[in-house]
């Protein structure tokens, strides 16, 4: 792996000082550096074309460069701003990209990371972004860095810094805390037991859909009530949405993150302009990014359950924050007859040590298409129907 103090260095003596971006495990050194060495000058943002946003603003009051992060799955997000704020045709705004490759062709990855790990090198291509592979070579990475920022300086362009796994990894650190007494497990579980048995459930990208998974394993339940959002960051409560809409006597539960909501909030304000009393919306709020590093996110600091009223949702009015707050609170929504959300306050960390997910995708998913669509019986529903 490159030495994170050195590319540092030479970034500043490049006059790059302002970083911003979604962290990434590809780049958890260079995340967690930036962290660490630059608390001020390192905006931690909702989604990655806001740090594409945000480093424009950057540089229009400063005239520095700015570096942004993401991982690649999250080029989608950034492409708007690129081709139409930064590009040369339209403001000219420099900046330097520093993406993480998942899915880099020949490496084998997880299949929600192929084609974007294809597609790479194709799009900053189609976007006119000039870019390098880096290596781990710290002696390459110093001419590196110099020919990206003089690009930027003379041709008030991006340049992209495409990074393989291992080149800008760091030392995986302990994040489990103790600020708040449950776990994402015992929440999502606590969730299960008070929930009808046929409750279909969307679950957002990284370790949720893990342990939902390996909880249906243990309690040996069918997992054809799933969808785990192994991807598509954000989501999870858009498909969630669709499925409520399409099957009103079904309980539909999101199990978000708080990231994952940030990263694309406006899916919030669905819920107060349709009509969908059988969904409870929950976000697992441990204020991080912890599937890729444990970097703090907003989720402690905002407060969701009032942005939540404000889009129309049924909420008990603050986060529950133990076991019997949350079954409480799931009591207290039913019969609303509106979308539910709740914060749920969890410590970082997991359980228990988890096994990779590995599991067939298009048999997954055909058997909850198949368990949606065949003939229901109605039955109890958040909004206050009761099977008999």
């Amino acid at each position: 792996m490159l030495e994170q103090k050195m590319v540092f260095e030479e970034l500043r003596k490049q006059g790059v000082t302002f970083f911003t971006g979604v962290p990434d495990s590809y780049l958890n050194g260079f995340c967690n550096y930036a962290l660490h060495h630059f608390p001020e000058r390192n905006i931690i943002a909702a989604n990655e074309g806001n740090a594409v946003s945000i480093a424009a603003g950057h540089y229009l009051a400063s005239r520095e460069i700015p570096l942004v992060y993401m991982q690649n799955s999250g080029m989608g997000n950034a492409v708007n701003p690129l081709v139409s704020l930064a590009d040369e045709h339209v403001y000219s705004i420099p900046m330097l990209l520093m993406i993480g490759w998942r899915g880099q062709p020949g490496n084998g990855d997880w299949p929600q990371h192929e084609l974007q790990g294809e597609i790479t090198p194709g799009l900053l291509e189609l976007m006119h972004i000039p870019y390098t592979i880096l290596e781990d070579d710290n002696e390459k990475i110093r001419d590196v860095i110099q020919k990206a920022a003089e690009h930027c300086k003379t041709k008030r362009r991006p340049y992209a810094f495409i990074a393989p796994k291992g080149v800008m990894a760091g030392e995986k650190t302990n994040n489990k805390d103790t600020v708040y007494p449950m776990s994402r497990e015992e929440a999502m579980e606590t969730i299960l037991d008070q929930m009808p048995e046929n409750t279909i459930y969307s679950t957002t990208t990284g370790r949720a859909t893990r342990e939902l998974f390996f909880l249906r394993e243990r309690r040996k339940e069918e997992k054809n009530h799933d969808f785990l959002n192994v991807g598509s960051m954000g989501h999870a409560s858009s498909v969630a949405l669709g499925i409520a809409l399409e099957c009103p006597n079904r309980n539909v539960v999101v199990f978000d993150g708080d990231a994952a909501a940030m990263m694309h909030m406006g899916a919030m304000t669905m819920a107060g302009k349709l009509c969908v009393p059988n969904l409870l919306h929950v976000v697992l709020n441990n204020g991080a990014h912890e599937s890729v590093g444990g970097q703090p996110s907003a989720g402690h600091v905002i407060d969701f359950t009032k942005i939540a009223e404000g889009c129309g949702y049924e909420t008990v009015h603050r986060p529950v924050t133990n076991k019997e707050e949350l079954v409480r609170a799931i009591q207290l929504l039913k019969g609303r007859g509106k979308a539910a959300f709740l914060d749920v306050r969890l410590h970082k960390g997991l359980d228990r040590k988890l096994p990779p997910l590995n599991f067939p995708h298009r048999e997954a998913i055909d058997a909850l298409t198949e368990e949606l669509n065949r003939a229901k019986e109605p039955q109890e529903r958040i909004a206050g129907n009761t099977s008999t």
